[in-house]
Protein backbone atom coordinates (compact mmCIF):
# COMPACT_ATOMS: atom_id res chain seq x y z
CA UNK A 1 0.00 0.00 0.00
CA UNK A 2 2.78 2.15 0.95
CA UNK A 3 4.25 1.77 -2.30
CA UNK A 4 1.19 2.53 -4.00
CA UNK A 5 0.51 5.62 -2.41
CA UNK A 6 4.52 7.04 -3.14
CA UNK A 7 3.83 5.77 -6.78
CA UNK A 8 0.76 7.75 -7.06
CA UNK A 9 2.68 10.72 -5.28
CA UNK A 10 5.55 9.95 -7.60
CA UNK A 11 3.40 10.07 -11.09
CA UNK A 12 1.37 13.64 -9.11
CA UNK A 13 4.80 15.24 -9.09
CA UNK A 14 5.68 14.51 -12.42
CA UNK A 15 2.10 15.53 -13.89
CA UNK A 16 2.21 18.41 -11.89
CA UNK A 17 6.04 19.13 -13.46
CA UNK A 18 4.40 19.07 -17.05
CA UNK A 19 2.09 21.50 -16.11
CA UNK A 20 4.45 23.94 -14.85
CA UNK A 21 6.65 23.48 -18.16
CA UNK A 22 4.38 24.19 -20.49
CA UNK A 23 4.15 27.44 -19.01
CA UNK A 24 6.97 29.88 -20.71
CA UNK A 25 8.29 31.86 -17.45
CA UNK A 26 9.04 35.41 -18.30
CA UNK A 27 9.83 38.65 -16.61
CA UNK A 28 8.32 41.86 -19.11
CA UNK A 29 8.86 45.44 -18.61
CA UNK A 30 7.09 47.94 -19.91
CA UNK A 31 7.31 51.72 -20.90
CA UNK A 32 4.42 53.07 -22.25
CA UNK A 33 2.68 56.72 -23.20
CA UNK A 34 0.19 55.97 -20.36
CA UNK A 35 3.05 56.33 -18.26
CA UNK A 36 4.77 53.20 -17.53
CA UNK A 37 8.47 53.35 -17.35
CA UNK A 38 10.24 50.41 -17.72
CA UNK A 39 8.16 48.75 -15.81
CA UNK A 40 7.71 45.44 -14.58
CA UNK A 41 3.69 44.11 -15.79
CA UNK A 42 2.29 41.02 -14.53
CA UNK A 43 -1.14 40.42 -15.49
CA UNK A 44 -2.27 39.69 -19.11
CA UNK A 45 -5.10 38.79 -20.93
CA UNK A 46 -5.99 34.82 -21.86
CA UNK A 47 -6.54 35.74 -25.10
CA UNK A 48 -7.22 32.26 -27.38
CA UNK A 49 -7.85 34.28 -30.56
CA UNK A 50 -4.28 36.11 -30.10
CA UNK A 51 -1.29 36.00 -32.62
CA UNK A 52 1.34 33.40 -31.89
CA UNK A 53 4.92 35.06 -32.10
CA UNK A 54 7.22 31.85 -32.31
CA UNK A 55 10.88 32.02 -31.20
CA UNK A 56 13.46 30.03 -33.09
CA UNK A 57 16.62 30.11 -31.34
CA UNK A 58 18.04 28.20 -33.84
CA UNK A 59 17.53 30.55 -36.41
CA UNK A 60 20.83 32.48 -35.66
CA UNK A 61 22.33 36.14 -37.79
CA UNK A 62 25.05 38.58 -36.44
CA UNK A 63 26.13 39.02 -32.95
CA UNK A 64 25.61 41.96 -31.01
CA UNK A 65 28.49 44.21 -29.81
CA UNK A 66 26.44 46.89 -28.08
CA UNK A 67 23.91 49.70 -27.38
CA UNK A 68 24.79 53.11 -25.98
CA UNK A 69 25.17 56.75 -26.64
CA UNK A 70 27.81 59.04 -27.00
CA UNK A 71 30.71 61.34 -24.47
CA UNK A 72 30.53 64.61 -25.78
CA UNK A 73 32.04 67.95 -24.74
CA UNK A 74 28.39 69.01 -24.11
CA UNK A 75 27.37 66.88 -21.59
CA UNK A 76 30.30 66.42 -19.68
CA UNK A 77 30.66 70.31 -19.29
CA UNK A 78 26.88 69.71 -17.96
CA UNK A 79 27.58 67.22 -15.97
CA UNK A 80 30.57 69.76 -13.92
CA UNK A 81 27.63 72.33 -13.41
CA UNK A 82 25.34 70.13 -11.76
CA UNK A 83 25.65 68.95 -8.15
CA UNK A 84 27.48 65.64 -7.33
CA UNK A 85 24.00 64.06 -6.30
CA UNK A 86 22.75 64.68 -9.92
CA UNK A 87 25.43 64.26 -11.39
CA UNK A 88 26.24 60.68 -10.06
CA UNK A 89 22.35 59.98 -10.87
CA UNK A 90 22.87 60.50 -13.98
CA UNK A 91 25.78 58.73 -14.79
CA UNK A 92 24.27 55.50 -12.70
CA UNK A 93 21.63 55.89 -14.86
CA UNK A 94 23.13 55.51 -18.27
CA UNK A 95 26.24 52.86 -16.72
CA UNK A 96 25.07 51.42 -13.39
CA UNK A 97 23.48 47.85 -12.71
CA UNK A 98 20.35 49.05 -12.15
CA UNK A 99 20.66 51.49 -14.94
CA UNK A 100 20.64 51.18 -19.38
CA UNK A 101 24.06 49.11 -18.63
CA UNK A 102 25.55 51.13 -22.33
CA UNK A 103 27.89 48.98 -23.63
CA UNK A 104 28.75 50.51 -26.56
CA UNK A 105 30.00 54.29 -26.68
CA UNK A 106 31.20 57.24 -29.05
CA UNK A 107 33.46 60.34 -28.74
CA UNK A 108 34.99 63.01 -30.83
CA UNK A 109 38.43 63.51 -31.75
CA UNK A 110 39.31 67.74 -31.65
CA UNK A 111 36.25 69.39 -31.15
CA UNK A 112 32.94 69.00 -33.21
CA UNK A 113 29.53 71.21 -33.15
CA UNK A 114 28.70 69.96 -29.38
CA UNK A 115 31.72 71.35 -28.20
CA UNK A 116 32.05 74.77 -26.34
CA UNK A 117 34.23 75.88 -29.52
CA UNK A 118 36.84 74.90 -32.04
CA UNK A 119 40.16 73.10 -30.95
CA UNK A 120 42.64 70.23 -32.00
CA UNK A 121 44.77 68.01 -30.06
CA UNK A 122 47.82 69.22 -32.69
CA UNK A 123 47.22 73.41 -32.40
CA UNK A 124 50.55 73.88 -34.16
CA UNK A 125 50.72 74.07 -38.05
CA UNK A 126 53.77 72.31 -39.83
CA UNK A 127 53.47 70.06 -36.91
CA UNK A 128 54.40 67.29 -39.05
CA UNK A 129 55.45 64.81 -36.20
CA UNK A 130 53.01 66.09 -33.98
CA UNK A 131 55.48 66.85 -31.15
CA UNK A 132 52.82 69.54 -29.49
CA UNK A 133 50.42 66.50 -29.44
CA UNK A 134 48.11 67.00 -26.38
CA UNK A 135 44.90 65.84 -25.14
CA UNK A 136 44.78 68.73 -22.33
CA UNK A 137 41.76 70.21 -23.95
CA UNK A 138 39.78 66.84 -22.59
CA UNK A 139 41.21 67.13 -19.35
CA UNK A 140 38.43 69.34 -17.51
CA UNK A 141 35.49 67.60 -19.07
CA UNK A 142 35.91 64.56 -21.00
CA UNK A 143 37.91 62.76 -19.63
CA UNK A 144 36.37 62.57 -15.85
CA UNK A 145 32.94 61.70 -17.31
CA UNK A 146 34.65 58.79 -19.17
CA UNK A 147 36.52 57.72 -16.29
CA UNK A 148 33.50 57.93 -13.70
CA UNK A 149 31.14 55.77 -16.69
CA UNK A 150 34.04 53.35 -16.36
CA UNK A 151 34.01 53.41 -12.43
CA UNK A 152 30.45 52.75 -12.04
CA UNK A 153 29.92 49.98 -15.01
CA UNK A 154 30.25 46.64 -13.84
CA UNK A 155 30.53 44.95 -17.49
CA UNK A 156 32.45 47.77 -19.31
CA UNK A 157 32.02 49.54 -22.44
CA UNK A 158 33.60 49.64 -26.06
CA UNK A 159 34.28 53.27 -27.31
CA UNK A 160 34.16 54.67 -30.51
CA UNK A 161 36.34 57.59 -31.57
CA UNK A 162 35.14 60.09 -34.39
CA UNK A 163 36.87 63.11 -35.91
CA UNK A 164 35.16 65.70 -37.20
CA UNK A 165 37.97 67.44 -38.71
CA UNK A 166 41.65 67.38 -39.07
CA UNK A 167 43.59 70.83 -37.72
CA UNK A 168 42.77 73.49 -40.26
CA UNK A 169 46.37 73.49 -40.93
CA UNK A 170 46.10 70.31 -42.91
CA UNK A 171 43.49 71.22 -45.00
CA UNK A 172 42.80 73.12 -48.52
CA UNK A 173 40.81 75.48 -47.34
CA UNK A 174 42.58 76.64 -43.74
CA UNK A 175 39.28 75.88 -42.24
CA UNK A 176 37.28 74.28 -39.36
CA UNK A 177 34.26 73.36 -41.91
CA UNK A 178 34.32 71.94 -44.82
CA UNK A 179 37.35 71.82 -47.04
CA UNK A 180 39.98 68.50 -47.48
CA UNK A 181 42.95 66.77 -46.15
CA UNK A 182 45.59 67.79 -48.36
CA UNK A 183 47.40 64.46 -49.51
CA UNK A 184 50.55 65.90 -48.31
CA UNK A 185 49.52 65.09 -44.64
CA UNK A 186 48.28 62.12 -44.86
CA UNK A 187 51.22 60.37 -43.16
CA UNK A 188 50.62 63.02 -40.09
CA UNK A 189 46.87 62.53 -39.92
CA UNK A 190 47.38 58.38 -39.11
CA UNK A 191 49.75 59.87 -36.68
CA UNK A 192 47.47 61.67 -34.99
CA UNK A 193 45.01 58.56 -34.56
CA UNK A 194 47.96 56.42 -33.28
CA UNK A 195 48.80 59.20 -30.69
CA UNK A 196 45.52 59.89 -29.77
CA UNK A 197 45.41 56.11 -28.58
CA UNK A 198 48.28 56.71 -26.79
CA UNK A 199 47.25 59.70 -25.21
CA UNK A 200 44.03 58.43 -23.54
CA UNK A 201 45.39 54.87 -22.90
CA UNK A 202 47.83 57.01 -20.38
CA UNK A 203 44.61 58.38 -18.59
CA UNK A 204 43.35 54.82 -18.34
CA UNK A 205 40.81 54.85 -21.26
CA UNK A 206 41.09 52.15 -24.09
CA UNK A 207 39.99 53.06 -27.20
CA UNK A 208 38.06 50.37 -28.98
CA UNK A 209 37.62 51.73 -32.69
CA UNK A 210 37.69 54.68 -34.56
CA UNK A 211 35.19 55.95 -37.54
CA UNK A 212 37.65 57.63 -40.04
CA UNK A 213 35.51 61.10 -40.62
CA UNK A 214 32.14 61.77 -39.13
CA UNK A 215 29.99 62.69 -42.16
CA UNK A 216 32.82 62.51 -44.78
CA UNK A 217 30.20 63.97 -47.64
CA UNK A 218 29.38 67.45 -45.44
CA UNK A 219 27.47 68.83 -43.40
CA UNK A 220 27.12 72.11 -45.89
CA UNK A 221 29.88 73.62 -43.84
CA UNK A 222 27.92 74.31 -40.71
CA UNK A 223 30.48 73.30 -38.00
CA UNK A 224 33.68 71.13 -38.24
CA UNK A 225 33.72 69.03 -41.01
CA UNK A 226 36.15 67.52 -44.11
CA UNK A 227 35.59 65.86 -47.13
CA UNK A 228 36.38 62.22 -48.45
CA UNK A 229 35.51 60.40 -51.43
CA UNK A 230 34.55 57.37 -50.98
CA UNK A 231 37.88 56.04 -53.00
CA UNK A 232 40.14 58.66 -50.74
CA UNK A 233 38.91 57.47 -47.63
CA UNK A 234 39.64 53.91 -48.49
CA UNK A 235 42.73 54.92 -49.75
CA UNK A 236 43.88 56.78 -46.76
CA UNK A 237 42.94 53.88 -44.63
CA UNK A 238 45.03 51.31 -46.92
CA UNK A 239 47.96 53.23 -47.57
CA UNK A 240 48.48 55.17 -44.40
CA UNK A 241 45.65 54.66 -41.61
CA UNK A 242 45.75 50.92 -41.82
CA UNK A 243 49.28 50.16 -42.40
CA UNK A 244 49.96 52.70 -39.01
CA UNK A 245 47.95 51.50 -37.00
CA UNK A 246 49.48 48.01 -37.15
CA UNK A 247 52.96 49.17 -37.13
CA UNK A 248 52.45 51.40 -33.61
CA UNK A 249 50.92 47.78 -32.43
CA UNK A 250 47.50 48.94 -32.26
CA UNK A 251 44.47 47.12 -32.50
CA UNK A 252 42.03 49.81 -32.31
CA UNK A 253 38.91 48.75 -35.13
CA UNK A 254 38.59 50.62 -38.25
CA UNK A 255 34.39 51.78 -39.50
CA UNK A 256 34.40 53.31 -42.70
CA UNK A 257 31.64 55.40 -44.09
CA UNK A 258 29.99 56.79 -40.86
CA UNK A 259 27.07 58.60 -42.85
CA UNK A 260 23.45 57.96 -43.69
CA UNK A 261 22.18 54.89 -45.38
CA UNK A 262 20.36 56.32 -48.36
CA UNK A 263 21.88 54.92 -51.70
CA UNK A 264 25.47 56.50 -51.29
CA UNK A 265 25.92 53.57 -48.56
CA UNK A 266 26.25 51.10 -51.06
CA UNK A 267 29.27 53.73 -53.01
CA UNK A 268 30.75 53.57 -49.83
CA UNK A 269 31.13 49.66 -48.89
CA UNK A 270 31.76 48.93 -52.76
CA UNK A 271 35.10 50.90 -52.28
CA UNK A 272 35.92 49.66 -49.20
CA UNK A 273 35.37 46.19 -49.54
CA UNK A 274 35.96 45.41 -53.25
CA UNK A 275 39.71 46.61 -53.09
CA UNK A 276 41.11 43.19 -50.63
CA UNK A 277 44.19 45.33 -49.56
CA UNK A 278 42.07 47.90 -48.26
CA UNK A 279 39.22 46.05 -47.02
CA UNK A 280 42.05 43.72 -44.44
CA UNK A 281 42.30 47.50 -42.65
CA UNK A 282 38.30 47.94 -42.57
CA UNK A 283 36.90 46.21 -39.23
CA UNK A 284 33.43 47.49 -40.32
CA UNK A 285 30.83 50.43 -41.92
CA UNK A 286 29.32 53.14 -39.26
CA UNK A 287 26.01 54.83 -40.01
CA UNK A 288 23.63 57.45 -39.01
CA UNK A 289 20.06 57.64 -39.29
CA UNK A 290 19.09 61.48 -40.76
CA UNK A 291 18.22 60.14 -43.57
CA UNK A 292 14.93 59.89 -42.83
CA UNK A 293 12.34 59.60 -39.98
CA UNK A 294 11.18 56.91 -40.51
CA UNK A 295 12.50 54.70 -42.72
CA UNK A 296 15.69 52.31 -41.71
CA UNK A 297 16.39 51.37 -45.02
CA UNK A 298 16.55 47.85 -44.95
CA UNK A 299 17.78 47.26 -48.02
CA UNK A 300 20.86 49.44 -48.23
CA UNK A 301 21.70 47.54 -44.68
CA UNK A 302 21.14 44.04 -45.91
CA UNK A 303 23.45 45.44 -49.14
CA UNK A 304 26.40 46.72 -46.90
CA UNK A 305 25.68 43.11 -45.09
CA UNK A 306 26.61 41.04 -48.33
CA UNK A 307 29.19 42.58 -49.28
CA UNK A 308 30.94 42.41 -45.83
CA UNK A 309 29.21 39.44 -44.14
CA UNK A 310 32.00 39.21 -41.43
CA UNK A 311 32.73 42.47 -40.72
CA UNK A 312 30.84 44.97 -38.08
CA UNK A 313 27.98 47.15 -39.24
CA UNK A 314 27.57 49.87 -36.70
CA UNK A 315 25.15 52.88 -36.63
CA UNK A 316 26.97 55.45 -34.71
CA UNK A 317 24.91 58.56 -34.10
CA UNK A 318 21.30 59.60 -34.53
CA UNK A 319 19.07 62.33 -32.27
CA UNK A 320 15.54 64.38 -32.61
CA UNK A 321 17.96 67.21 -34.24
CA UNK A 322 16.50 70.28 -35.04
CA UNK A 323 14.39 70.34 -32.38
CA UNK A 324 14.16 72.45 -28.93
CA UNK A 325 13.91 69.75 -25.82
CA UNK A 326 10.43 70.21 -24.41
CA UNK A 327 10.98 69.72 -20.84
CA UNK A 328 9.12 67.55 -18.32
CA UNK A 329 6.71 66.85 -20.95
CA UNK A 330 6.29 62.98 -21.61
CA UNK A 331 3.54 63.65 -23.57
CA UNK A 332 5.33 65.10 -26.87
CA UNK A 333 7.72 62.54 -27.07
CA UNK A 334 4.94 59.84 -27.82
CA UNK A 335 3.03 62.74 -29.91
CA UNK A 336 3.40 62.73 -33.69
CA UNK A 337 5.01 66.66 -33.48
CA UNK A 338 8.90 66.68 -33.76
CA UNK A 339 10.46 67.63 -37.25
CA UNK A 340 13.84 67.55 -38.33
CA UNK A 341 16.54 69.19 -40.45
CA UNK A 342 14.57 67.96 -43.69
CA UNK A 343 11.47 68.95 -42.93
CA UNK A 344 12.76 72.39 -43.98
CA UNK A 345 15.99 72.09 -46.18
CA UNK A 346 15.38 68.65 -47.71
CA UNK A 347 15.29 68.67 -51.53
CA UNK A 348 12.09 68.23 -52.98
CA UNK A 349 12.37 64.56 -54.20
CA UNK A 350 13.83 63.77 -50.45
CA UNK A 351 10.81 65.63 -48.66
CA UNK A 352 8.81 62.63 -48.74
CA UNK A 353 11.28 60.70 -46.07
CA UNK A 354 11.16 63.94 -43.74
CA UNK A 355 7.68 64.24 -41.98
CA UNK A 356 6.56 64.62 -38.87
CA UNK A 357 7.34 61.91 -36.35
CA UNK A 358 6.83 60.68 -32.72
CA UNK A 359 10.05 60.71 -31.46
CA UNK A 360 9.87 57.29 -29.06
CA UNK A 361 8.68 55.04 -32.32
CA UNK A 362 11.47 56.98 -34.36
CA UNK A 363 13.69 55.50 -31.67
CA UNK A 364 12.41 52.05 -31.34
CA UNK A 365 11.31 51.27 -35.01
CA UNK A 366 14.95 52.13 -35.78
CA UNK A 367 16.71 49.57 -33.66
CA UNK A 368 14.36 46.86 -34.12
CA UNK A 369 14.41 48.19 -37.92
CA UNK A 370 17.96 48.21 -37.42
CA UNK A 371 18.83 44.96 -35.72
CA UNK A 372 16.41 43.00 -37.83
CA UNK A 373 18.95 44.16 -41.07
CA UNK A 374 22.40 43.16 -39.58
CA UNK A 375 23.56 46.02 -37.39
CA UNK A 376 25.25 44.80 -34.59
CA UNK A 377 25.52 48.01 -32.72
CA UNK A 378 23.42 51.45 -31.84
CA UNK A 379 24.33 53.99 -30.61
CA UNK A 380 22.61 57.53 -29.34
CA UNK A 381 24.18 61.16 -29.54
CA UNK A 382 24.64 63.39 -27.02
CA UNK A 383 23.85 61.72 -22.97
CA UNK A 384 22.91 65.00 -21.67
CA UNK A 385 21.97 68.39 -23.03
CA UNK A 386 20.46 71.48 -22.06
CA UNK A 387 16.94 72.89 -22.20
CA UNK A 388 18.13 74.93 -25.18
CA UNK A 389 19.43 71.54 -26.32
CA UNK A 390 23.30 72.41 -26.07
CA UNK A 391 25.99 73.47 -25.33
CA UNK A 392 26.86 73.36 -29.32
CA UNK A 393 29.03 76.61 -30.79
CA UNK A 394 27.02 76.36 -33.89
CA UNK A 395 23.32 76.97 -32.38
CA UNK A 396 22.85 73.71 -34.04
CA UNK A 397 20.15 72.67 -31.42
CA UNK A 398 19.22 68.74 -30.72
CA UNK A 399 17.35 66.84 -27.73
CA UNK A 400 19.22 63.82 -25.52
CA UNK A 401 17.50 61.02 -23.67
CA UNK A 402 18.44 62.87 -20.57
CA UNK A 403 18.03 67.13 -20.48
CA UNK A 404 19.08 68.94 -17.60
CA UNK A 405 18.57 72.61 -15.75
CA UNK A 406 22.49 73.67 -14.85
CA UNK A 407 21.07 76.71 -12.93
CA UNK A 408 18.41 74.58 -10.62
CA UNK A 409 20.29 71.48 -10.94
CA UNK A 410 17.62 69.79 -12.12
CA UNK A 411 17.17 66.78 -14.30
CA UNK A 412 14.54 65.38 -16.72
CA UNK A 413 14.22 61.74 -17.86
CA UNK A 414 12.99 62.24 -21.08
CA UNK A 415 10.95 58.43 -22.32
CA UNK A 416 13.64 58.92 -24.84
CA UNK A 417 16.33 57.39 -22.23
CA UNK A 418 13.61 54.43 -21.22
CA UNK A 419 13.38 53.67 -24.92
CA UNK A 420 17.05 53.16 -25.25
CA UNK A 421 17.34 51.00 -21.87
CA UNK A 422 14.92 48.43 -23.08
CA UNK A 423 17.37 47.43 -25.66
CA UNK A 424 20.96 48.50 -23.93
CA UNK A 425 19.85 47.03 -20.39
CA UNK A 426 19.19 43.76 -21.80
CA UNK A 427 20.43 42.73 -24.81
CA UNK A 428 24.32 42.26 -23.63
CA UNK A 429 27.62 42.45 -25.41
CA UNK A 430 27.74 39.06 -27.25
CA UNK A 431 23.81 38.19 -27.91
CA UNK A 432 23.22 36.61 -31.05
CA UNK A 433 20.26 37.74 -32.66
CA UNK A 434 17.76 35.06 -33.18
CA UNK A 435 14.82 33.80 -35.77
CA UNK A 436 10.90 34.53 -35.20
CA UNK A 437 7.62 34.59 -36.76
CA UNK A 438 5.14 37.53 -36.01
CA UNK A 439 2.06 36.98 -37.24
CA UNK A 440 0.73 40.57 -36.40
CA UNK A 441 1.82 43.65 -38.95
CA UNK A 442 0.98 46.00 -36.36
CA UNK A 443 3.93 44.94 -33.44
CA UNK A 444 6.87 45.28 -34.46
CA UNK A 445 9.41 42.93 -33.18
CA UNK A 446 12.91 41.64 -32.21
CA UNK A 447 15.13 38.97 -30.14
CA UNK A 448 18.35 37.94 -29.39
CA UNK A 449 20.12 35.22 -26.88
CA UNK A 450 22.51 36.47 -24.51
CA UNK A 451 25.62 34.64 -23.54
CA UNK A 452 24.23 33.60 -20.63
CA UNK A 453 21.02 31.78 -22.43
CA UNK A 454 18.52 33.95 -21.74
CA UNK A 455 16.82 35.21 -24.59
CA UNK A 456 14.96 38.77 -24.96
CA UNK A 457 12.03 39.97 -27.19
CA UNK A 458 11.36 43.68 -27.44
CA UNK A 459 7.83 44.54 -28.88
CA UNK A 460 6.71 47.99 -30.13
CA UNK A 461 3.26 48.53 -30.31
CA UNK A 462 2.20 51.79 -32.05
CA UNK A 463 -1.77 51.32 -32.01
CA UNK A 464 -4.31 53.28 -29.67
CA UNK A 465 -5.12 49.99 -28.04
CA UNK A 466 -3.76 46.79 -26.86
CA UNK A 467 -2.49 43.87 -28.40
CA UNK A 468 -2.22 40.75 -26.72
CA UNK A 469 -0.36 38.00 -28.29
CA UNK A 470 0.91 34.49 -27.10
CA UNK A 471 4.56 34.06 -26.86
CA UNK A 472 5.88 30.58 -27.54
CA UNK A 473 9.52 28.96 -27.28
CA UNK A 474 9.63 25.21 -27.93
CA UNK A 475 7.02 23.45 -26.48
CA UNK A 476 6.29 26.24 -24.03
CA UNK A 477 4.54 29.29 -24.37
CA UNK A 478 2.73 32.27 -22.15
CA UNK A 479 -0.14 34.78 -22.90
CA UNK A 480 1.08 38.42 -23.11
CA UNK A 481 -0.68 42.04 -23.63
CA UNK A 482 0.87 45.20 -23.99
CA UNK A 483 -0.38 48.64 -24.00
CA UNK A 484 -1.61 51.15 -26.34
CA UNK A 485 1.97 53.28 -27.21
CA UNK A 486 4.03 50.57 -25.83
CA UNK A 487 6.92 49.16 -26.10
CA UNK A 488 8.09 46.14 -24.13
CA UNK A 489 11.28 44.10 -22.88
CA UNK A 490 10.33 40.37 -22.30
CA UNK A 491 12.98 38.63 -20.61
CA UNK A 492 13.20 35.14 -21.12
CA UNK A 493 15.46 33.20 -18.56
CA UNK A 494 17.90 30.67 -19.85
CA UNK A 495 16.24 27.93 -17.23
CA UNK A 496 13.35 27.72 -20.09
CA UNK A 497 15.82 26.47 -22.68
CA UNK A 498 17.77 24.10 -20.61
CA UNK A 499 14.69 22.69 -19.29
CA UNK A 500 13.29 19.82 -20.36
CA UNK A 501 9.47 18.82 -20.84
CA UNK A 502 8.39 15.72 -19.32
Amino acid sequence: MLYKTLAFFTIGLMLSSCNTEDKLAVEVFETAASGNKLTEVTEFAEDEGAGVLILNPEQRFQTITGFGGSFTEASASLLNRLGPENRKAILQAYFGSDGARYSLTRTHMNSCDFSLGNYSYAPVAGDLQLEHFSIDEDREDLIPMIREAMAISEDGFKIIASPWTAPPWMKDNKDWRGGKLLPEYYDTWALFFSRYLDAYAKEGIPIWGFTVENEPLGNDNNWESMHFTPEEMTAFVKDHLGPKLRADGHSAKILGYDQNRGEELKDWVNAMYTDKEAAKYFDGTAVHWYGSTFDWFPDNLQFAHEKAPDKYLIQSEACVDAEIPKWQDDDWYWSKEATDWGWDWAPEKDKHLHPKYVPVYRYARDIIGCMNNWVDGWIDWNMVLDRQGGPNWFENWCVAPVIVDPDQDEVYYTPLYHTLAHFSRYIRPGAVRIGFQNPDDSLMVTAAENPDGSVVVVVLNQEASAKNFKLTLGERSTHITISPQAIQTVVIPSHNQSSQKI
